[in-house]
């Protein structure tokens, strides 16, 4: 495994990171389909052997359990202290209905609440998960971080963003230590690709970049199938046909990158790795099998620039 430097926190994180949303679970929804909690311990403890020692959660993933389950992985592991741990606050689902919550009361509360099921005094990095840019430019959302971090109960915080303009409001102004966004091969299409602009202004800052969904909700594992039938509660599912149809066929025209010793999913790690912006790299990891091929990554080359280019023309059409 090798380690990146977490931006301005100085924090030495493993450049591939352990995304928990799915060990949550889909007993509450908007997850990945139903999990085993011992299938979920044995892959913390297969990424803690392999070098990982950055753990991504929140704690509206399976209200909770996701937190729960990472604390007692970790635990078990021997390493709860010695990692780090990064969650996110602003679904607020005490009412059993989710709603976004970004209420100083709140945040306070959900902070204890974490810290509890995690069993740790401290989070790492407590990031917010998806404010508005209103939220973001409006700052007093950050005078209550402060305090939690002055009070001890967290050591950095940062922002999980959906956009490139909410990262942009995130570097303006100037608090968050870390932006978490979403890319990935597909990132390519888009028509604000974080590595345009947020990617050299975050380097520029010195901002720790944390990239999501590398594998695009699965579909560049190349494992996804037209005729799959996605479990109630897997956020495939209420989908459009046509748009897992357009996501499956641009996964199956970058297979020319799986080679001996590379697979598909290791080849889209790559890709983000190799952006020098990017800290780390959060990959959804259910099984013991995912966490080797997934950290795996980490130990291959570079892809070549033909790669690069044939992956453009490729896409691009």
């Amino acid at each position: 495994m090798n380690y990146r430097t977490l931006g301005r926190t100085g924090l030495k994180v493993s450049e591939i990171g352990f995304g928990s949303w799915a060990v949550g679970g889909n007993r509450h929804g908007n997850s990945y389909g139903t999990t085993n909690d011992a299938a979920s311990l044995k892959a913390i403890e297969t990424a803690l052997e392999l070098g990982c020692n950055f753990f991504d959660t929140a704690d509206v993933y399976g209200h909770g359990h996701s937190e729960e389950i990472v604390g007692e992985g970790l635990r078990r592991g021997g390493k709860l202290n010695d990692v780090v741990v990064a969650t996110k606050v602003g679904g607020n689902f005490t009412s059993g209905e989710t709603v976004m919550d970004f209420s100083s009361q709140h945040v306070v509360n959900a902070i204890e609440a974490s810290l509890k099921r995690m069993g740790r005094d401290y989070i790492d990095l407590y990031q917010l998960h998806n404010p508005s840019r209103r939220i973001i430019n409006d700052g007093r959302i950050f005078e209550t971080l402060d305090r939690l971090k002055e009070a001890g109960k967290i050591r950095y915080y940062g922002v999980s963003v959906h956009s490139v303009a909410e990262g942009m409001a995130c570097l303006t102004n100037g608090k968050p230590d870390t932006i978490q966004i979403v890319y990935n091969f597909f990132s390519l299409l888009q028509n604000d690709n974080p590595a345009e602009e947020l990617f050299p202004s975050a380097l520029d800052n010195n901002i720790g970049i944390i990239a999501r969904e590398p594998l695009a909700n699965g579909f560049l594992t190349g494992q996804q199938r037209l005729d799959a039938k996605y479990e109630p509660g897997d956020i495939r599912a209420s989908w459009p046909s046509n748009y897992r149809s357009h996501k499956i066929s641009l996964a199956e025209s970058l297979r020319f990158l799986e080679q001996p010793g590379r697979t598909l999913s290791q080849a889209a790690l790559r890709f983000v790795l190799d952006e020098p912006a990017v800290s780390t790299t959060i990959v959804g990891i259910k099984t013991l099998e995912q966490a080797q091929e997934n950290l795996a990554a980490a130990e291959l080359p570079p892809l070549s620039q033909s790669d690069k280019d044939r992956i453009k023309r490729t896409l691009f059409g």
